[in-house]
């Protein structure tokens, strides 16, 4: 394997973590109403779980309120279990074929623990990435033990392999931060 390619799947592999990243960063609340901080909540529906944005329609018709309409009434309750039963802190409040979920604002506490989460979601993305850089370079210095590849090869792949990591772990750095500031300032 030539080593633009394994540099390139290398960059693939950690443009993918950051998007993980960035989908997880979506559920942190921030003290405003959002869809994202529902989607992810599995609902028990005929004894399969399945992501709540496939069972219902969920709006945020206020900067402070969530409402969740099922498309099948029978979700229902499931769906006020699943919400109850996660780690949101909000309690949903059935009101005729729809759930409302009131976001208050938050604490000055819960503020500062979830920024604390966000770091680490954020150390966990970029230990993701080195994970990625080491395994690329490993490869490298197989394919060069192999005969593949010329240590030149191996040397320069590696420095490419580096600046993406530094690149890639700049951008979770500023995710990170962003977020944070957007937590504390609401």
């Amino acid at each position: 394997m030539s080593v633009e390619t394994i540099v390139s799947e290398s960059k693939s592999k950690m443009d993918k973590a950051v998007g993980v990243f960035q989908h997880e960063l979506r559920g942190f609340r921030t003290g405003r109403a959002s869809t994202a901080l529902v989607d992810g909540i599995a609902v028990d529906y005929f004894g399969t779980p399945t992501p709540l944005k496939q069972l219902a329609s969920i709006a945020t018709p206020q900067a402070d309120l969530i409402v969740i309409k099922p498309f099948d009434g029978g979700a229902l309750q499931g769906i006020e279990k699943a919400l109850k039963s996660s780690d949101l802190n909000l309690t949903p409040m059935i009101d005729g074929k729809f759930i409302r979920l009131n976001v208050p604002s938050l604490s000055e506490e819960r503020r500062t623990q979830l920024v604390q989460q966000v770091k680490k979601s954020g150390e966990h993305a970029k230990v993701s990435i080195r994970n990625i850089r080491r395994d690329s370079i490993k490869h490298l210095e197989k394919e060069e033990k192999d005969k593949w590849i010329t240590e030149d090869d191996v040397t320069l792949g590696k420095k490419k392999i580096e600046d993406a990591t530094k690149s890639f772990v700049e951008t979770a750095d500023e995710l990170v931060k962003h977020k944070s500031d957007e937590i504390l300032l609401e």
